[in-house]
C-alpha cells in the first residue's frame, strides 16, 4: 500500500449526489429540474429525493406518504432493477483508471488515493480530480461531490458541504481549523440523539470537543472519548483499501441518508435488491444458494446473519422468506441503522432448478422470471412490479 506524502493531500472521497434519482434520470432526462423521488408508494419509503424536491422538504428514508403531504407535486419514480448496480460499475472503473487505489464504500460512495499517480503539487491533484468529475458526470450522467483531504475522515465530510456537485479540498494542517465551525454531528459516530445531547452540554461545534478536559469528554463519550477527541482534529490513519471482489458471490447495500429503524421499510428495501441482483444472476446462467443480510449502525460498527437452501436457485420467491428472520438476527442491537446489505454466494452454474414444488411448477416459475426479464430489459422505469413493490 503505498503511503500518502505528509505535505499532500490525496485522499479523495467520492458521494454520488441523489445516486437513485440520477440513475433514474440518466433513462429519463425529460424530468430532470423537477421534484422527483425513487420510492415505493402509500406505505413505501423514499429512496432517493431530487434537490428540488429536497427543497420542500422531501429526504431518506421519509415515509412516502409523508413526502407527498409536505411535496404533493412529487413525482415518484419505481426502482428500476439492475440499473444502479450497473452505472455504480462503471462509476468505479472511471475511478480506477485514475488510480488502483479504490476503496468502494458503498453503491454510491468511496475513497481514491492518487498517491500512485506521482502527481508533484495540490494543483495538479484538484486538475486529477475535477477532470474524473467531469469525466463521471459527461459520460454516465451521474453527478458526484468531491472532498480532498489528507485523509479519508476528513474527505469524507468535505465532500458532503456543497452537494451537488461539490469540490471541496482541504490542506495539509488546516483539518481541524476546517472541521471547528461545523455542527458537532458532522462527525461520523454522532447520530441525531448524541448530538441533542452534546448540545444541551454546549458542545455545538466540532471545535468545542478540543476544548473541553479529558474527564468531561470520558463522561460524554465513555471508552471512545480519545477516538471522538483525535476526529474532532482531523487524525486518521486508515488507509484506502481496494476491496477484491469475491468472485462468487453477489452483493448489493444502501446508505442511509438518515439512520433509521423501520422494520417494515427495511425489509422491503432487502427485497428490492434482491430484485436488482437475481435477474443478473440469471442473466450470467448461474444459481446462488445463500442469502447474507448485513446490517450496520450509526458508529460504523455492523452484525451480519446468512441462511442457505438446501439447493441453489435463481428464482427471487425462494428467497424472499428469508429475509425478515435474517433482518432480526442480524440487527440485534434495535437500534437505528445506517446501512443494509444484501450478498449472496453459493454459486452454481446450469439450469437446475430446486425442486421445492412439482417439476411443472418450477417449470411454471422459470417461464415466468423469463417473461419478466425480457420486459424488464434494458434501462427503463421498471414495466412490471413484484408483488411487494405495489400499495399495500
Amino acid at each position: 500500500m503505498a503511503a500518502t506524502s505528509p505535505a499532500l493531500a490525496t485522499i479523495v472521497h467520492l458521494d454520488a449526489d441523489a445516486f437513485f434519482v440520477s440513475c433514474e434520470l440518466v433513462a429519463r432526462p425529460e424530468l430532470r429540474g423537477s421534484k422527483c423521488a425513487v420510492g415505493g408508494c402509500e406505505r413505501g419509503i423514499i429512496s432517493s429525493a431530487s434537490y428540488e424536491a429536497r427543497a420542500c422538504g422531501v429526504y431518506t428514508p421519509m415515509p412516502t406518504s409523508q413526502a407527498l403531504r409536505v411535496c404533493p407535486d412529487l413525482l415518484l419514480l419505481p426502482h428500476t432493477p439492475g440499473l444502479y448496480g450497473s452505472l455504480s460499475r462503471q462509476l468505479f472503473d472511471l475511478c480506477e483508471t485514475l488510480t488502483p487505489l479504490v476503496e468502494r464504500n458503498s453503491i454510491d460512495e468511496g475513497y481514491l488515493d492518487l498517491a500512485p499517480c506521482g502527481l508533484r503539487s495540490a494543483s495538479a491533484v484538484e486538475v486529477a480530480v475535477r477532470a474524473l468529475q467531469s469525466q463521471i458526470h459527461t459520460r454516465l450522467g451521474i453527478p458526484v461531490s468531491m472532498g480532498i483531504s489528507r485523509n479519508k475522515l476528513v474527505s469524507q465530510i468535505a465532500s458532503k458541504l456543497r452537494k451537488p456537485m461539490g469540490f471541496v479540498v482541504v490542506p495539509p494542517g488546516s483539518e481541524a481549523a476546517f472541521l471547528a465551525p461545523l455542527p458537532v454531528g458532522k462527525l461520523p459516530g454522532i447520530g441525531a440523539k448524541t448530538e441533542a445531547a452534546l448540545q444541551a452540554r454546549g458542545l455545538t461545534r466540532i471545535g468545542d470537543i478540543l476544548t473541553r478536559p479529558e474527564a468531561e469528554l470520558a463522561s460524554l463519550f465513555g471508552c471512545t472519548w480519545r477516538a471522538m477527541l483525535a476526529a474532532a482534529r482531523g487524525e486518521d490513519d486508515s488507509p484506502v483499501s481496494p476491496d477484491v471482489e469475491d468472485a462468487k458471490s453477489y452483493s448489493q447495500q444502501e446508505t442511509f441518508a438518515l439512520d433509521t429503524e423501520d422494520f417494515a421499510a427495511l425489509e422491503r428495501v432487502a427485497k428490492r435488491m434482491i430484485d436488482e441482483l437475481i435477474p443478473r444472476i440469471r442473466g450470467e446462467a448461474k444459481r446462488v444458494r445463500t442469502l447474507t443480510i448485513k446490517v450496520r449502525y450509526g458508529d460504523f460498527t455492523q452484525e451480519s446473519a446468512g441462511r442457505s437452501l438446501p439447493e441453489a436457485s435463481d428464482l427471487e420467491s425462494y428467497f424472499y422468506p428469508l429475509v425478515a428472520p435474517l433482518l432480526r438476527r442480524a440487527w440485534t442491537r434495535r437500534r437505528p441503522l445506517r446501512l443494509l446489505g444484501v450478498r449472496f454466494s453459493g454459486l452454481e452454474d446450469g439450469p437446475k432448478q430446486l425442486d421445492l414444488f412439482t417439476s411443472e411448477a418450477a417449470s411454471k416459475q422459470r417461464k415466468l422470471a423469463a417473461v419478466l426479464d425480457r420486459l424488464n430489459a434494458g434501462s427503463g422505469p421498471l414495466r412490471v412490479k413484484h408483488g411487494h413493490q405495489l400499495p399495500d
